[in-house]
């Protein structure tokens, strides 16, 4: 029995039954192994990670009610009251892959994560370079990616945490969001997992079946990345900045900046954006 009425637990029998595929059972949206339901955990991509090293495992989902420390980008916080959110990490393996082209997984899950978004909940969801998903310049969603093991085949843990039903007071940060506050046709977390497992899978098996070229996955994450065109300033690391216009994602997952004023484009791996205003 739960006491908040306008936060339902997730029906994880349901969620099996939807997503998970059997040994006889051929249903393609069916793409999944394995999926669990906690009521709290300190992380769950901690939890992956751990049953990765453990043992030989593949297509797992984790969901948690409540996330203690749930991590994001730089090893920040990212916590929400228990039920408010969709808290969930995956477990792929990406066989014949090379490690240099794991950087576009959580690239991936951040176009599975505003494709869904705006298809069932009817937002106008954006990537924010590189893994956060923004609905009008507020932070919805964080993608945190970890490399469980390297050989023979990578195996990679992608974690999501999406604001659900989070009112302004509950928001970790003023330029937070929820899809509550952003009036989202769909707020029920059930549909939204399914969804958003869904097109994980759609994405991932896309990219497979093309041998992991980058091609395709790069022009769909840039259609969907509001960055692009947009004066920027990166916190670099090492306490450097460097200001100009995102002008492309490159076939690394790499942002390009024409720096303000003179200076060859800059492609930049790792670091903070601040999308600035028009001059």
């Amino acid at each position: 029995m739960w006491t908040d009425l306008n936060r339902p637990p997730l029906c994880a029998d349901n969620l099996r039954a939807a997503l998970v595929r059997g040994d006889e059972d051929s249903d393609p949206r069916k793409f999944w192994a394995r999926l669990d339901v906690v009521q709290e955990t300190g992380s769950t991509n901690a939890d992956l990670l751990d049953r990765a090293a453990r043992s030989e495992c593949d297509r797992h989902v984790l969901l948690a009610e409540f996330q203690g420390s749930g991590r994001g980008r730089h090893s920040r916080v990212w916590v929400s009251p228990p039920q408010a959110q969709i808290a969930v990490s995956v477990l792929l393996t990406m066989p014949g892959m090379s490690v240099g082209a794991m950087g576009w997984l959580p690239l991936l899950t951040g176009v599975a994560v505003v494709d869904s978004l705006r298809d069932v909940a009817k937002v106008a969801a954006e990537m924010k370079w590189p893994n956060d998903v923004l609905i009008d310049g507020r932070k919805v969603a964080g993608i945190l990616a970890e490399v469980a093991t390297t050989t023979p085949d990578p195996k990679v843990v992608v974690g999501i945490g999406l604001n659900v039903s989070l009112t302004r007071e509950e928001l970790p940060v003023e330029h937070a969001t929820s899809l509550v506050l952003e009036d989202a046709e769909v707020s029920d977390r059930d549909t939204l997992v399914r969804a958003v497992l869904r097109a994980i899978a759609h994405r991932w098996q896309q990219w497979h079946d093309s041998n992991w070229d980058v091609a395709d996955l790069a022009e769909a994450y840039r259609a969907r990345c509001g960055t692009l065109g947009r004066r920027v300033r990166v916190e670099l690391p090492g306490g450097r900045e460097l200001s100009g216009v995102a002008t492309d994602v490159d076939r690394e997952g790499r942002l390009v900046i024409t720096p303000d004023g003179q200076g060859e484009p800059v492609s930049v791996s790792a670091g903070d954006i601040t999308h600035l205003r028009p001059v």
